[in-house]
């Protein structure tokens, strides 16, 4: 039995390599979101991971460029959003460099440890952040869940292609 490995079509190792590859790898979509000395900030991520039930934690990867970045470098406490496939417009708010990402149409409230909590979303949590960890161009922030809200509705909302998408049946 012969398998079409790709062999032939291998590249080396390169930043468009790595997101081409992950372009492939459907994600579901998170807003991060932090309180900065300017005021809130925040970021779309696709890189939300479980780490550990106990105690639980997550882990989000950041850029050292991003505009977010000095806040959450700084801050204790980060809210963690899971969007719902109702919600790209506002993933590519907090995606878009520049944006006004908390001013209209978004709706938020500051949350525990003022973080700030975004309203319509299909769960959230605020973390405490617990290490940063340089990798790359970016820090992996480790964060344990203080507590959350898992009863929003809807589907999630999830990022493959370069586009946003929900799921299909």
């Amino acid at each position: 039995m012969t398998a079409s490995t790709g062999l032939d079509t291998a590249q080396l190792a390169s930043p468009d390599l790595l997101r081409s590859v992950f372009r492939r790898h459907a994600a579901g979509v998170a807003v991060i979101t932090a309180r900065g000395e300017q005021g809130p900030v925040g970021f779309t991520a696709t890189s939300l991971s479980s780490v550990s039930a106990e105690p639980p934690m997550l882990s989000f990867g950041v850029g050292a460029d991003a505009s977010s970045w000095p806040a959450i470098a700084a801050t204790d406490h980060v809210g963690v959003h899971i969007l719902g496939e109702h919600q790209q417009d506002l993933a590519a708010t907090f995606a878009r460099s520049g944006a006004d990402r908390f001013g209209p149409p978004t709706v938020w409230r500051e949350g525990p440890e003022g973080v700030p909590v975004l309203d319509g979303v299909l769960a959230w949590m605020v973390c405490r952040v617990v290490a940063r960890v340089p990798a790359g161009d970016h820090r992996i922030v480790l964060a344990e869940v203080v507590l959350g809200d898992p009863s929003g509705q809807g589907r999630p909302l999830l990022y493959h292609q370069g586009r946003f998408n929900g799921l299909r049946d």
